[in-house]
């Protein structure tokens, strides 16, 4: 899978293609296929009935014209929500997603209707959803082409031998920094991926020492939310592997113009 592969430079869908379309939705994410992505990124909750669905906020406030938290509703009741009624790209002035009948997905409905190929990179926003993450993951057959990450250690904890690459935590990644700084060998870790920002709290994190620690226990690096190009070739000269990008097309384009492949 070009996600795990040490040599290559995948652009990745943050959210879709989150800078044109509305978030976490087919919408988006058919947009960010349609531009030629190596993956996409996308984040996972439950509905208070155990339905299995894509939301990065613990509430619907932000991204719908509905109200309130996840998984106090059935999925039903989140879906009757407009979830492209929030969006803009011009601070508000208008809604161009606005009543087309864009609507919270599903994980299922995901998997279903995006190429059955596409690498994927799911981030669990609670671990509430890691038990029905799991079952999914089995029953669509997916472990090939797909990284579950999450912030927190007790989201991926229970999904650890079961088949499919995952992504560091929070406190996994800081414990990589002084080593990291100090040249030190990493110990096989229990993860296959970092999912990292360039900063944390305002401070850069220093990515070429990370990425050269991790990279000789076969860890791949990608990085989140970087939609300038000259930043993205930027990383990629500092041993990144993944651009995870709002604009994928720009990222894209950057790839082409300074080579790498």
């Amino acid at each position: 899978m070009i996600l795990l592969d040490l040599n290559a430079r995948p652009v990745i869908g943050h959210r879709g293609n989150r800078a044109h379309a509305p978030e976490n939705t087919l919408e988006s994410l058919r947009e960010a296929v349609a531009l030629g992505v190596d993956a996409v990124e996308f984040d996972v909750q439950v509905s208070s009935d155990g339905v299995l669905l894509l939301m990065h906020d613990l509430t619907i406030d932000r991204t719908t014209s509905g109200r309130g938290a996840v998984a106090s509703q059935t999925y039903a009741t989140l879906r009757a929500h407009d979830a492209g009624a929030r969006f803009t790209t011009d601070g508000g002035r208008t809604f161009p997603w606005r009543h087309r009948g864009v609507v919270i997905p599903s994980f299922d409905e995901v998997v279903e209707s995006l190429p059955s190929t596409l690498p994927l990179i799911v981030e669990l926003k609670t671990p509430a959803a890691s038990a029905a993450l799991l079952a999914a993951i089995i029953r669509h057959r997916i472990q090939q082409r797909v990284i579950v990450a999450g912030f927190e250690s007790a989201s991926t904890q229970p999904l650890r031998g079961q088949g499919f690459a995952l992504g560091a935590s929070t406190p996994d990644v800081a414990r990589l920094l002084l080593p990291s700084l100090l040249r030190r060998s990493i110990p096989s870790p229990w993860y296959q991926a970092l999912c990292i920002p360039p900063t944390y709290n305002g401070f850069p994190l220093p990515i070429e020492a990370i990425t050269r620690a991790v990279r000789s226990a076969r860890v791949v690096t990608h990085i989140w939310t970087v939609n300038a190009p000259e930043k993205a070739v930027q990383l990629w000269s500092q041993g990144a592997q993944g651009i995870i990008s709002d604009d994928p097309a720009a990222i894209l384009a950057a790839r082409t113009r300074a080579a790498f492949v």
